[in-house]
């Protein structure tokens, strides 16, 4: 499966929504993911017109990630957005989260691979465009049986197989073993997508050499740093480096990032959905604590577009409360 970049952008649930993945497709990324959807929800037609909105089907670019534990759903769920426009279907079988496991769905497939390989089949034979699998190392340090899942996915149609260096039991603690991803590499011809732990250039260049893996997939390095999967492709390339926007070029893309974000959800939602990405951006130039509490409690959309051109565009010396 060909990718205009190495680098992508990983699903992240209530992070990587729609307005914030077309900003970091802006700046460029092989790839971007959309939030996990559930399948039988979605076929059954339990969606508001928003969450319909957020697959973005249709855009360049861009995967749309299912998750599920029935074969059925699973197929008629990828038939449905391919038929909508999906570029790219990407199959869950690496979220930890205990309400996800908990319906045998996500990384609790990899504790029954011949199940995981039914609901892959489903998927594949259902649809023309490539389909992807996200898997995890292992559900535990005693079944890591990642590999293994891999060369029956690709057997199975798979096109792409994304591996998190953790087991499913580790959820995000501890470091990703990215050397263990070796063992998905050498076990497919398909390329193979290391994530974990994956932020810059550096952790990306070691990703890479310790797995073998064709390309890098960035998650929570993302995060108010909406540019950065261009910066790590420019640098592993070889290329010149953009500069990340700063001053009033920040504000520019914070404030129309905001607005996206408002024009998206409505403005009761889009307040608090914002405030962690604007969180973020503050945290990113090192405004004051209290100027930074200041803005994320500002009740009117209209405050926070006056108060962010001077939180941040000023040096960091002078960023402070009022």
């Amino acid at each position: 499966m060909p990718l205009g970049s190495p680098v992508l952008l990983a699903p992240l649930a209530g992070i990587t929504d729609l307005p914030f993945r077309h900003l970091v497709a802006g700046f460029g990324a092989g790839l971007v993911v959309s939030e996990m959807i559930a399948s039988q929800e979605m076929v059954q037609g339990k969606w508001a017109v928003r969450e319909k909105a957020e697959l973005g089907l249709g855009a360049a670019g861009t995967s749309v990630q299912l998750a599920g534990r029935d074969p059925y759903w699973m197929a008629e769920a990828a038939r449905m957005v391919a038929a909508n426009g999906a570029a790219v279907i990407d199959i869950n079988m690496g979220c930890p989260a205990k309400k996800v496991v908990g319906g045998y769905s996500g990384s609790a497939l990899m504790r029954d691979p011949d199940h995981a390989l039914r609901l892959i089949e489903a998927v594949a034979g259902a649809v023309d465009v490539p389909v992807t699998l996200k898997t995890r190392l292992g559900w535990d340090d005693d079944s890591l049986n990642a590999a293994d899942i891999a060369r029956r996915a690709e057997g199975a149609g798979v096109a792409m197989i994304v591996i998190h260096g953790r087991t499913r039991c580790q959820f995000y603690k501890g470091r990703a073993d990215w050397a263990a991803i070796r063992r998905v590499k050498d076990a497919v011809k398909v390329p193979v997508v290391a994530n974990g732990d994956i932020v810059d250039a550096e952790s990306a260049r070691t990703a890479l050499r310790l797995s073998g893996a064709d390309g890098v997939m960035v998650g929570r390095g993302a995060q108010g740093r909406p540019w950065q999967l261009a910066r790590i492709a420019a640098e592993l390339a070889g290329r010149p480096v953009p500069a990340p926007p700063e001053g009033a070029a920040l504000a520019d893309l914070v404030a129309r990032h905001y607005e996206a974000m408002l024009d998206f959800y409505g403005t009761d939602l889009g307040l608090r959905v914002a405030r962690k990405h604007l969180g973020w951006y503050l945290d990113g130039v090192r405004v004051d604590a209290a100027l930074r509490r200041e803005i994320l409690t500002l009740g009117a959309p209209s405050d926070v577009l006056r108060a962010l051109p001077g939180a941040l565009s000023a040096p960091a010396g002078a960023r402070q409360a009022a």
